[in-house]
């Protein structure tokens, strides 16, 4: 028994050495993350950083000097842009880098190799969207030497400067828990970003959920549902006429029985080929609005702006300033005396993006809400073997299929999964070996909105804004501006398909015909806008950007009531000496337009019980 106790504890000893170095099921090896010195604990001790502190990041023409606030913003003053692009790719690494690589790994479909099996159904969806090669592709197409292309080449020897100098001890505690290391940051990763955003604010699938709801209620119930043009009109171009402007319609009985099949292409639809992916998320409700001098009580144009995106932690948005003044080393005692800065920026970036997205310069401030346009279609494909696919139909011959393989990993390298991906002249095929639809998304043909988005931030007067972000095509924006000057303008940039027929993107179309495709997009004169509008003010909450009265030309369909849109013009009306202050309240304001129209409808019914033929906006209302 002498023996045997000490012979058990030195296997007990050696059982729980074996185990503290290695992984047990997700949970990383204990001895490393539990090592007082580098592992978890280390990440307390780094939560106040140091009041200075000097990095080398290589490729700096001079020295960057950045300064955080109270708040930790970072003030970022350099002599080049490139210089100002690394040390902002390098504070926001140090702040954001787990952000930096989830968010990429997302949209390339590989989280498995961070993550593991646990999310190779995302992973798989995102690779058959096309996002990461598509993206990859407009990296190609960029210019050498461009300043799109230096920027994101300067942003990541940043990120990756970060990432070069972290110890053990500065590991950030999510890849202590995967028992991971950070990923190299690549510059064609700034484009993944952008179509992170595409895919955020542009992946409207209109014609699914109305197949799908057509399918359990019929046709004509399912149009009423899903209207092409919003029922209250307090559109983002001002049109003629008072507004808001209410256009309610009974909805017709729902179809009880029957079947919901329908013809397209050449072959029958049935309810599930359109139900996937038909689901629609909340919509995020991000607002902005400007006024003009004559109702702002400074005399100066004033604008206010409110992105809302998911709810992230952290959040997607990070604040910074940066400031690009020539011989940043010599600056003299008197301010009056330095040279004028090439760019002096102030705002918010996402982390992946060189540059500010929404802010302001000394001249020019701007701000942006999503538009929310149908970009996207489906098109129903006949092909040649639903098990084996080789050709698609169109125009009476058998084009040959693109293809590309997907291989999906896990963490350490080991095949999880093979995945083949089919292509037609549109893009990406959904469903090969069921009900075939290939899609046209524009966000998956763009590639200017990172010039654009540079371009913006050097703006000298709203007219310099329009005409810097005209390239600005996925996702389309409603970017509202205003200038030293007082001009204040609002328009909806994207790239806006125009479409055969109808002109609408209700339907799934025939895959079989060219006829199908795409003519073209709306020329820039044609894209909603206004400049100056005589009422002195300019707003945008997501709502259909143009009144169907004036122009019916097909956008998109399925609006958000434009409740929001209401209480903001509401506020701007009643008060013609705005302030700063006043803005901000308006930002927090709890009033709500549709609980002041509907809510004495309802107490009126319920004190009579019930009125079968009240009139609401003109027309007859349902009970």
């Amino acid at each position: 028994m002498r023996i045997l106790r000490p012979v058990l504890a030195c296997l007990s000893l050696a059982a729980a050495i074996y185990l503290s170095a290695r992984p047990v099921g997700r949970l990383p090896p204990l001895g490393w993350f539990l090592d007082p010195a580098h592992g978890v604990w280390a990440v307390a001790r780094r939560a106040e950083l140091p009041r200075r502190e000097s990095a080398n990041i290589p490729g700096m023409a001079g020295p960057v000097e950045v300064v955080f606030d109270d708040r930790s913003v970072p003030h970022i003053f350099a002599g080049t842009e490139d210089d100002a692009y690394r040390a902002l790719g390098y504070v926001v690494a140090r702040d954001r880098l787990f952000q930096l690589e989830l968010q990429t790994r997302a949209t390339a479909g590989r989280l498995t190799e961070l993550l593991g099996p646990i999310v190779l159904d995302a992973d798989r969806e995102q690779r058959r969207l096309d996002l990461a090669a598509s993206a990859d592709r407009a990296f190609e197409k960029l210019a050498a030497g461009s300043p799109a292309a230096k920027a994101i080449a300067a942003y990541a020897q940043g990120v990756n400067a970060w990432i070069e100098r972290l110890s053990p001890s500065d590991l950030p505690l999510e890849y202590r828990l995967l028992n991971a290391k950070p990923m190299r940051w690549e510059p064609r990763y700034s484009f993944y970003l952008m179509r992170r955003m595409g895919y955020t604010l542009a992946f409207q699938q209109a014609e699914l959920r109305r197949r799908s709801v057509a399918s359990v209620v019929g046709e004509q119930a399912a149009a009423a549902l899903f209207p092409a043009n919003s029922p209250i009109q307090e559109p983002i171009q001002p049109g003629a006429g008072a507004y808001p402007r209410y256009d309610w319609e009974k909805l017709p009985p729902p179809r009880v029985g029957g079947s919901a099949r329908r013809r397209v292409g050449g072959r029958t639809m049935e309810p599930s080929d359109s139900s996937a992916g038909a689901r629609r998320d909340g919509v995020l409700g991000s607002n902005n609005w400007a006024v003009a001098p004559s109702r702002s009580a400074t005399g100066h144009a004033l604008l206010a702006g409110d992105p809302h995106l998911d709810l992230t932690l952290p959040s997607i948005w990070y604040e910074a300033h940066l400031v690009v003044r020539p011989a940043v080393a010599e600056r003299p005692a008197d301010p009056s005396t330095r040279r004028p800065a090439s760019l002096d920026v102030y705002g918010v970036t996402i982390p992946g993006a060189p540059g500010v997205v929404i802010g302001f310069n000394r001249d020019v401030a701007w701000s942006l809400t999503n538009t929310d346009a149908d970009v996207l279609d489906y098109y129903a494909e006949t092909l040649d073997d639903r098990q084996r696919p080789r050709a698609y139909r169109l125009d009476g011959a058998w084009v040959p299929l693109e293809k590309g393989i997907e291989t999906f990993r896990g963490q350490k390298g080991e095949l999880l999964a093979t995945d083949t991906i089919y292509f037609t002249h549109r893009g990406p095929v959904r469903d090969p070996h069921g009900s075939p639809l290939s899609m046209r998304w524009s966000v998956l043909e763009t590639n200017g909105e990172l010039e654009a988005l540079l371009a913006g931030q050097k703006a000298t007067s709203v007219a310099d804004w329009l005409a810097r972000s005209r390239e600005f095509k996925a996702p389309a924006q409603n970017g509202v501006v205003a200038d030293r000057a007082g001009t204040i303008a609002i328009r909806s940039t994207g790239r806006f398909p125009v479409r055969p027929g109808s002109g609408n993107g209700l339907e799934i179309r025939d895959g079989t015909t060219r006829d199908s495709d795409w003519w073209g997009d709306w020329p820039l004169e044609r894209y909603p806008h206004a400049t100056n509008p005589p009422r002195g003010y300019l707003s945008s909450a997501n709502q259909q950007p143009l009144d169907p009265r004036s122009n019916g030309t097909y956008l998109g369909s399925d609006w958000p009531a434009p409740w929001r849109a209401i209480r903001i013009n509401s506020l701007l009306r009643a008060d013609s000496a705005l302030t700063v202050e006043g803005m901000r309240r308006m930002q927090t304001d709890v009033g709500s337009a549709r609980a002041e129209f509907f809510v004495p409808y309802f107490q009126e019914a319920v004190a009579v019980g019930g009125s079968a033929g009240r009139r609401v906006g003109g027309s007859d209302r349902l009970n």
